[in-house]
């Protein structure tokens, strides 16, 4: 039997095999092993192994390398039994394993010196060990001892596994290393407060630890200390000391690297300081600043001094940190201030202010006080000084009238309201916050009011003049006057009187003429302003007032005599009662006679006539008179609304008191009409006149004793239309035949208008006689619509239209042609395009040979051809050709024309008898007009006969020919001038004797 089982196994180790086996059935009485190089087949150790043995160890072989092992098992009788495996050693682990990072974050090189014996290869595996997690996994070739992984974490710990490979078995080796940590950048260190510092920095993943020392640099101490796992990006230093420089360093770790990193500084921010105040200090023109030290360190002070609400720095002064008060010397009087104290700590500041605080004002200077001419102000004004504002009052007899406050800025105020003549007192202090200044003092008088309600009046007198006023308000102590001649500026008089006088009279004085007075009040120093007051004396009436007409120009003249004293102007004043515009005319006082011209004529008018001077008139008695009448303008002589209406219209352009229309006709200048209408009415409606007429109308005005005609006018009735109009083709020629009748009334003539309907071209115009009815329109565009208008006229008067539309015959066609293309079935026909238009044209086809029905097409108007197809063959037509229009016709002359015949089919040709040959052949349809059939000799080829036959033939029989002999027979088919022929047929007559075949 044969080994069972026969297997090999290191168990782990790397220099030794075990072979284990079943012993085979019948036992055996011991075993032979044999181990050999699988590579080189060299036998390199060899065992035995007793009966009842199932295993045997071989050892001192190389780690990694492959080999065979034959057992055979010795059995009774010398049988042998062998049995071969393969099996591999395990391989031994790398040695001398290292992972360094050379100081780079990104990368680890790992190196091994290689193991005892043989291998396949290595696997590499290495893990980040935080996360456990598989960062390369790599198989490199059994003679390599190096490797670098890159790409890495900085700061991260790894373990790298190294496992040698040898068929199915590996032996691992492991170690542990860091990258070294990557340095945080961007540092930055900032106040949050005044206790407290904001760290933060960027990249701070790439260390395992961060350690953070912060320095307070003023005592050269280590304030805070801090270690922090990876990620942590900023941190909040808390409880340090305001106004304090701290130095901060970090550093960055990672298993046994330790990379020192930035470092920054920053300062906390310092605290205000307290309870700012500003006051006054002992010296005059000093303010003195006092502040409480807050917590904290500072490097200074700086303490600002701050002018005016606006709070513009005005002085800056830098004291110790420790200082508490600071005084401000020289400051301008009456100004206010306000200090602001800053507490300095490196970059950053912290700020309190005072109140606002004021040095003491001084008075204004420059006081003035001033009426201004006014009776109840007083202006005050003073030089600007420094504060807050004044205090101002006005006292009268030591009584305050006014008291008031004003702001700085305000330099002066006005008093209103006070009373005239009167003395007042001002007073003026500066006030600067709680201060007040020394007051300044000043009085003046008020001025007196002029007299009031000053006139000066003739009361209707031409030689006296008398003065009213009014007594002045209080203060006035009595009134000076003087009165002018207006014109000349003469002094007349003088006077002065007491405050109780309110009236006075100036006697003697001129007619007519204008005079001032002047009169003040007088009060004090002062003298009012002037009142003054003018007036005229009263004018005498003129006397002897005349007027005359003119007629050319046309106009009136008005004469008057002048009256004593002075006279300013006369106003001459024409008018009519019948109109409500009036003329008004003012001349110089040594005009006595005036013209008025571009009156309106035909009008009654009243002159007065009325001296002026200044604003009183005197007017004489009224006088009268008519100017002439004028001819109407513009009369017109229309159509009315109807034929037998005429409408007369004109302008009124001269007055009178009504006019009369008369209306004659024209030829015979017999009235045949007398109007009367009223002044006002400017048009008239003249009816039952005749229609077409002419007629003359004259107008005539009146006016008081006056009469004045127009010009005479000329107008028409317009005419009636015709009648019963009618236009209808003339056959023999391209015209149209225009009828009508004549209407009744009169007309000068016709008026007829010719248009091609759908055509944009003009219109083509005729006139025709007063009696004519009828008219030829000739030389038109054969076949084509016209419309007529026509008109009755008279004068430029035209009736209303009366239009027809009628059409002319069209013309026919010509060089109609009939032709036949080779054809059996077809012909073609073709004309010439007649002039003109034309609706369509009729195309007509008679068969000439048979009684088939003709064939008609209808074709567009620019056709000028057709084909005609499936005809008979051999067969005769005729064509027509028509252009039709409406209801007219134009038909071309009949031209003719044949289809080819067609050849005779199944010919046959035999001899009856010795001396005769028979031929017979069937028609396809008509097929031919006749036949022509032709015999000839074959021998001599000379024609022996001929026969020409009919369209109905079928047959025809040869007679006299020569017995047996040879003959050759034609035939034709005929249709007009066409022919058709079969082939030549040959055959031979009979002998004599000789049997019909």
């Amino acid at each position: 039997g044969t080994l069972l089982n026969l297997t090999a196994s290191d168990h782990g180790r790397s220099d030794s095999l075990l072979l284990s086996w079943d012993e085979p059935e019948g036992s055996a009485e011991g075993y032979s092993l044999t181990l050999s190089s699988l590579e080189s087949g060299t036998p390199l150790q060899n065992g035995s192994a007793g009966p009842n043995i199932t295993s045997f160890w071989f050892h001192g072989l190389t780690p990694g390398t492959r080999y065979e092992i034959e057992v055979t098992a010795t059995r009774a009788c010398m049988e042998t039994a062998s049995q071969t495996v393969t099996a591999q050693t395990s391989p031994s682990p790398v040695r001398n394993l290292s992972l360094s990072s050379g100081g780079s974050s990104a990368v680890l090189h790992a190196s091994w010196t290689h193991a005892q014996g043989q291998r396949d290869g290595y696997h590499l595996a290495l893990y980040h060990s935080d996360s456990q997690t598989l960062v390369r996994n790599a198989s490199i070739l059994p003679n390599a001892s190096t490797f670098l992984f890159d790409g890495l974490l900085a700061g991260s710990e790894y373990a790298l596994k190294v496992s040698t490979l040898a068929g199915s078995s590996q032996a691992s080796t492991s170690i542990h290393q860091w990258t070294a940590p990557s340095i945080p950048t961007q540092l930055r260190l900032s106040p949050s407060s005044s206790t407290s510092l904001i760290a933060s920095w960027v990249g701070a993943a790439g260390a395992a630890w961060l350690h953070l020392a912060l320095h307070n640099l003023l005592t050269q101490t280590v304030t805070t200390t801090l270690s922090a796992r990876r990620g942590l990006t900023s941190y909040t230093f808390q409880h340090l000391h305001p106004g304090t420089q701290y130095w901060l360093g970090l550093s960055a770790m990672a298993g046994p690297y330790t990379a020192r990193g930035p470092n920054a500084t920053a300062w906390t921010y310092p605290l205000s300081p307290g309870n700012v105040t500003l006051s006054p200090a002992e010296e005059q023109s000093s303010l003195q600043a006092r502040w409480s030290i807050p917590d904290g360190e500072r490097d200074f002070y700086l303490v600002t001094l701050q002018e005016g609400e606006d709070s513009a720095p005005t002085r800056n002064i830098s004291v110790d940190g420790e200082n508490s008060h600071v005084t401000f010397h020289g400051l301008s009087p009456g100004k206010q201030y306000s200090v602001q104290v800053t507490a300095v700590a490196g970059p950053y500041r912290a700020s309190a202010r005072s109140t606002a605080a004021w040095t003491h004002p001084l008075a204004p200077s420059g006081v003035s006080l001033s009426s201004q001419g006014s009776p109840d102000s007083l202006l005050a004004s003073w030089e600007e000084a420094m504060g807050e504002g004044y205090m101002v009052a006005l006292s009268l007899m030591e009584h305050p009238v006014k008291n008031s406050s004003l702001l700085r800025g305000v330099t002066n105020v006005t008093y209103e309201g006070l009373r005239p003549g009167t003395l007042y007192t001002f007073e003026v202090s500066t006030v600067a916050g709680p201060y007040t200044s020394a007051p300044r003092r000043i009085t003046n008088w008020t001025h007196p009011l002029p007299p009031e309600q000053l006139t000066l009046s003739n009361q209707g007198h031409s030689t006296s003049l008398q003065a009213f006023w009014r007594a002045a308000a209080t203060g006035s102590t009595g009134y000076t006057g003087t009165l002018w001649e207006t014109r000349s500026q003469e002094q007349v008089k003088n006077m002065t009187v007491g405050n109780n006088w309110t009236n006075v009279t100036f006697e003697d004085l001129v007619p007519g003429r204008q005079y001032t007075l002047e009169m003040a009040s007088v009060a004090g120093p002062y003298r009012s302003p002037a009142r003054s007051a003018t007036d005229w004396t009263y004018p005498l009436a003129p006397a002897g007032v005349t007027l005359t007409n003119t007629r050319r120009p046309l106009g009136l003249s008005a004469f008057w005599d002048k009256a004593a004293g002075d006279v300013d102007q006369f106003h001459l004043q024409l008018y009519s009662k019948s109109h409500p515009a009036q003329r008004n005319v003012s001349v110089g006082p040594n005009t006595h006679n005036f013209t008025f011209l571009g009156l309106s004529p035909g009008v009654q008018y009243f002159l007065k006539v009325t001296v002026l001077a200044g604003p009183y008139r005197s007017s004489a008695h009224f006088a009268t008179e008519w100017t002439y009448p004028l001819s109407l303008a513009n009369v017109s002589v229309q159509p009315g609304r109807t034929p037998q209406e005429l409408h007369v219209s004109w302008v009124e352009s001269g007055g009178g008191r009504d006019h009369l229309v008369q209306l004659s006709v024209a030829e015979s200048l017999s009235i045949i009409r007398n109007v009367s209408v009223p002044r006002g009415v400017t048009q008239l409606d003249l009816e039952g006149l005749v229609p077409g007429s002419r007629y003359r109308v004259e107008i005539i005005s009146q006016a008081g004793p006056h009469r004045t005609s127009s010009q005479t006018a000329i107008g028409y009735t317009v005419p009636l239309p015709p009648l019963s109009l009618l236009a209808s083709p003339v056959s023999t020629a391209w015209a149209l035949a225009v009828q009508w009748e004549t209407p009744p009334g009169q007309r000068d003539g016709y008026l007829l208008s010719v248009r091609e309907e759908g055509s944009s071209s003009p219109a083509r115009n005729l006139e025709a006689g007063k009696d004519s009815t009828n008219i030829t329109l000739a030389r038109l565009a054969p076949g084509t619509c016209y419309l007529v208008e026509i008109w009755a006229v008279a004068g430029p008067h035209r009736s209303l239209p009366k239009s027809v539309t009628g059409c002319t015959v069209p013309a026919a066609p010509t060089n109609l042609s009939l032709t036949n293309p080779g054809s059996s079935s077809e012909l073609y026909t073709y004309w010439n395009k007649p002039p003109g238009r034309r609706d369509h044209y009729r195309v007509i086809l008679y068969s000439l040979s048979t009684q088939s029905r003709e064939r008609v097409q209808t074709l567009s108007p620019d056709v000028q051809n057709i084909t005609w197809t499936g005809l008979e063959a051999g067969s005769r037509f005729a064509v027509q050709v028509t252009a039709v229009k409406g209801s007219f016709e134009a038909s071309s002359t009949n031209v003719t024309q044949w289809t080819h015949p067609l050849a005779p089919v199944s010919f046959t040709l035999g001899s009856p008898s010795a001396s005769t040959l028979r031929a017979s052949w069937a028609a396809p349809g008509r097929g031919a007009e006749g036949y022509v059939v032709d015999v000839y000799d074959t021998a001599s080829s000379s024609r022996v006969g001929s026969t020409v036959l009919g369209a109905d033939a079928r047959s025809h029989t040869f007679r006299n020919l020569s017995p047996g002999t040879h003959y050759s027979v034609a035939m034709r088919a005929t249709a007009g001038p066409f022919h058709t022929s079969t082939p030549n047929f040959t055959h031979c007559t009979r002998e004599y004797g000789a049997l019909l075949a």
